[in-house]
This record gives C-alpha cells, structure tokens and sequence, in this order.
C-alpha cells in the first residue's frame, strides 16, 4: 500500500511538472509557488481519502460487532426456549407419574433456575432452591398434596437427606419432653431436702453446741474501731489542746520562756 502511495505521488507530480511550461526543461530547478500549491492540495486530498477510508473500517467493524451481538441474543433466547421446553416436558412427565412425590434437579444457573420456578407455578406446583454456593444451587418440585414441612426443608438446607423415621422419633421425643415440663409446672417447685444434716456430718469436728455456746460468749472489743477514752495518754478536750497550742504560740513570738508542760 505504501509503494501504491509513492507511486501515485510521483505520477501526479510527473504531470504537474509536465503541465507547467515553466518546468519542462529537463534541467534540475527549484519548486515554484505553483508547484507547492499542487502538493499541498495533493496531500489534503490524500489525507481526506486516508480518513474517509478509517472511517468506513471503522463502520465496518461497528456493524459487524453489533451483528454478532444480535446473533449471541438470538442464540441466547432460543437456548432460553428450548429449556422451557425441555423443563415443561420433565414437570408433565413429574405430574402424571403418581408413584412420584418431588423430584430434585441438577445444579443450575440464576437464569435457568428462575424459568424452571415459573413453569412450575404455572402447573399448580411447588418448588423451592437449595445450595449455599451459586454454582451449586439447584431446584427441587413438590406437589401440592406432598407439600415439605419445616423440618424437611431444613434439613434440605442442611445438605442432609430427609429421613421421614428419624424425624417421627425427634417428634415424639418433643412431645415427651414438652409434657414433662407441663406435668412439672403443674406441680410447682420442687423442694429439695438434703440427704443429712451437715452439723452432723462434722459434729467430730465443731461439736454440737459450739457455735451456740461461742454465740452467747461474744463480747465488744474495746481496741476496734474508735480508740476509747480509757486507753488515751491525753484526756483533754479539743478545746483545751486547741487553747494551750495558741498560748504556746503567743509566748514563742513575744520571747518569752515556754511553761513546763504538765
């Protein structure tokens, strides 16, 4: 492409110069003001044609790109019909065998799960979706007479198999207790009596009477608490000890010799 280019510049420049009387000399000469003039002219044509051409690539590759999203939506939508199809088919096969209850499907995505819930209403049945994880979620149908109980259904969440057995016997088991407790509100509260008196037990120890006989034998004691008037050095009152400190104040600011002290 890029020698087409050359070329056809060094054609058209031919013809320039051989249209122009002034450059028909085959003598080596400089480029007039009319000769860049139809250079300048050529290259902006050129670069309209350049871009004229990216232009129409770039329609091209719009259009081809949006043809093939209609046809991932065609292809989408029929892959949508041809499963509500096929679902249709396996819940009126589920629906007219009487020997089965509920039927579990394979893993599922979002959208699949959700066209399967619709036929499934749309026939009078339940259904309901199990699996923590996206990828692994999947659908299970009941019918209407064979509805799953709250036990079932947790147990389906668990990731366990409903054992109808195993859940009659936790049943029963609730019931039993539940009447117990009745029965034991009824009654009242029970009172509950040691077996043997603890005096008794360690009466080896404590004796009989000892708790009783160090009961009677408490007496005050003098030193707890607030220290009493018999056991203090000075039995003055605050006011007198108050007084003496003043006078003692007095006599040391004025000089004078203290009084001996009683």
């Amino acid at each position: 492409m890029l020698e087409e280019t050359k070329s056809y510049d060094m054609l058209v420049l031919c013809l320039c110069y051989a249209g122009c009387p002034s450059q028909r000399s085959l003598e080596p000469r400089g480029r007039s003001n009319s000769d860049s003039r139809w250079i300048s002219t050529f290259a902006r044509s050129r670069r309209l044609q350049e871009k004229e051409k990216h232009s129409r690539q770039r329609n091209n590759m719009c259009k081809e790109q949006a043809a093939r999203l209609k046809k991932l939506q065609e292809q989408e939508k029929q892959q949508k019909v041809e499963f509500r199809k096929r679902m249709e088919k396996e819940v009126s096969d589920f629906i007219q065998d009487s020997g089965q209850v509920k039927k579990k499907f394979q893993p599922m995505n979002k959208i699949e799960r959700s066209i399967l819930h619709d036929v499934v209403e749309v026939a009078g049945l339940t259904s309901f979706s199990f699996g923590e994880d996206d990828d692994c979620r999947y659908v299970m149908i009941f019918k209407k007479e064979f509805a799953p109980s709250d036990e079932e259904l947790d147990s389906y969440r668990r990731g366990e198999e409903w054992d109808p057995q195993k859940a009659e016997e936790k049943r029963k088991l609730k019931e039993l207790a539940q009447r117990q407790e009745e029965e034991a509100a009824q009654q009242g509260p029970v009172v509950v009596s040691p077996a043997s008196d603890y005096k008794d037990k360690y009466s080896h120890l404590i004796g009989k009477g000892a708790a009783k006989d160090a009961a009677h034998m408490l007496q005050a004691n003098k030193t707890y608490g607030c220290v009493p008037v018999a056991n203090k050095r000075d039995t003055r009152s605050i006011e007198e000890a108050m007084n003496e400190i003043r006078a003692k104040k007095r006599l040391r600011q004025s000089g004078e010799e203290l009084p001996p002290t009683s």
